[in-house]
């Protein structure tokens, strides 16, 4: 993403907070021609109206904000065969990869949480994980391994944000660090380091205490390699000591010649 990119995508942010936007990014997105209909490669402000209940008018007036912020892109056809060309609005190609899209609105979304709301980026991480993760009932873990069964929907909800996570542990198991590479959004988080890893910050700390972890410790260590990031998450939750029981042998009958 180059810094004009970055620009626009933090533009969007406040963008998305008006339902109408996040519908029409959403009816782009979801966007699938019937069998035998003409696949232009996108959708019409009129074809966008019909589905939202919006007028067209009220449609070119939010799709030319969206596109003017690199949310969505815009091109002209004379696939429908009569009249003029007409103008299609579709999400960009980097967008048909569902994962990438998916998080680009995750992450817009949470921002423009941080920005509308007194909430800071950590905050707005964490209510989001409230709002979308499961609480569980389950007791915080008491020995390394049960820690890592903590950590592991952790890493399946990172893996969902696009991230190709990899764990490892130290401090007795205490401490798990993910290696965070390739993120989709590096040159965001250049500009906006606070505010993007603010995000992630509190979304782990969110997802742990949905899964009822509360007194832990989490950090981002932001640009440790050029295309890479860490996350690490310590558990202070004191664990049960696990003795090793040796083998005891039995008690050896005397033989009547050592009397």
């Amino acid at each position: 993403m180059t810094s004009e990119q970055t620009h626009s995508a933090v533009a969007g942010a406040g963008l998305l907070a008006s339902p109408a936007r996040r519908a029409i990014v959403d009816a782009l997105q979801q966007h699938h021609p019937a069998e035998g209909d003409v696949d232009p490669g996108g959708m019409t402000a009129a074809q966008l109206g019909e589905v939202l209940g919006l007028h067209p008018t009220t449609v070119r007036f939010h799709t030319d904000r969206l596109e003017a912020a690199g949310i969505i892109a815009s091109h002209l056809t004379t696939a429908f065969g009569v009249g003029r060309p007409r103008k299609l609005y579709s999400l960009p190609p980097h967008a048909h990869d569902v994962d990438r899209a998916t998080y680009l609105l995750r992450l817009l979304e949470l921002m423009t949480e941080s920005f509308s709301t007194n909430d800071t980026p950590e905050q707005a991480g964490e209510r989001w994980a409230r709002d979308h993760l499961p609480l569980s009932a389950s007791a915080p873990a008491s020995s390394p391994g049960a820690w890592l069964g903590k950590i592991g929907p952790l890493v399946d909800l990172l893996r969902d944000w696009g991230y190709s996570p990899e764990l490892t542990t130290s401090d007795g198991g205490r401490t798990c660090s993910i290696a965070l590479a390739d993120c989709p959004f590096m040159e965001l988080a250049r500009a906006n380091t606070a505010v993007v890893c603010g995000i992630h910050q509190g979304l782990l700390r969110g997802a742990l205490h949905q899964l009822g972890e509360d007194d832990i410790g989490v950090s981002i260590s932001p640009f440790v390699g050029p295309n890479l990031c860490h996350a690490q998450v310590t558990t202070r939750q004191s664990f049960a000591d696990h003795h090793v029981h040796q083998p005891v042998d039995p008690p050896r009958e005397e033989s009547p010649h050592e009397s």
